[in-house]
C-alpha cells in the first residue's frame, strides 16, 4: 500500500476531466464508488494523478480510496486494454477446460507471465471466479457481450475478429 499512498499526492495540474465528473456527483464523499467508476471509464483504469485529485478535492483518506479500488476487481490501477476479456475460471468453466482457453488467448496476443495487456492497448486479459453462468460453461466475457461454452479455437477467432474490426476503423 506504501506505493499506493506515495503516488496519490502528485504536482498541481490541470484535472478538467476529473473535476467534471466531480462536479456531477456535487462532490459527495458517499459517491467514491460512482466517482471512480466513471474516472475508470474516462481513462480506461486508474491514473495515480487523477486519484491523487480525488483524495484532496473529497477530503477522504487515501487508505478508503485504496481499500475501495482494491477491493473491487473492476477497477484496475494499471493500464487496461480498449477490449477487456474476461475468461471464466470458476469451478463448472475450470472442469470444461477454460485453461486451455486462456493459453490459446495468451499465445494469440503475447500475454503470459504477469503480463495482461497488450503492448497496443487492444486487449486486457483477465481470469474472474465466477461470471454466473454455469449452465454455459466455459464462459468467456468480451467487453459487455457474453460467449458461452467457449473453445480455444473459438477464443481465437473472437480475438482475430476484433483486430479485423480495429483494422477497419
Amino acid at each position: 500500500m506504501s506505493s499506493f499512498t506515495e503516488h496519490v499526492h502528485a504536482p498541481a495540474q490541470t484535472f478538467s476531466k476529473v473535476d467534471l465528473i466531480l462536479e456531477k456527483y456535487d462532490h459527495q464523499a458517499a459517491r467514491l464508488i460512482q466517482i471512480l467508476q466513471e474516472l475508470q471509464d474516462e481513462y480506461r483504469y486508474l491514473p495515480m494523478e487523477e486519484l491523487s485529485h480525488v483524495i484532496d478535492t473529497l477530503g477522504i483518506p487515501a487508505a478508503k480510496v485504496y481499500g475501495v479500488v482494491s477491493f473491487y476487481s473492476h477497477f484496475s490501477l494499471e493500464p487496461r486494454g480498449k477490449n477487456i476479456v474476461r475468461l471464466c475460471d470458476g469451478t463448472a468453466c475450470h472442469v470444461k477446460q477454460s485453461i486451455p482457453i486462456l493459453e490459446a488467448l495468451h499465445e494469440k496476443l503475447g500475454l503470459g507471465n504477469g503480463k495482461v495487456t497488450t503492448d497496443d492497448m487492444l486487449f486486457t486479459v483477465e481470469t474472474v471466479t465466477c461470471l454466473g453462468a454455469c449452465g454455459l460453461a466455459p464462459v468467456m466475457l468480451v467487453n459487455e457481450d457474453v460467449y458461452a461454452q467457449v473453445t480455444p479455437d473459438r477464443a481465437v477467432a473472437l480475438i482475430d475478429a476484433i483486430i479485423a474490426k480495429e483494422t477497419h476503423l
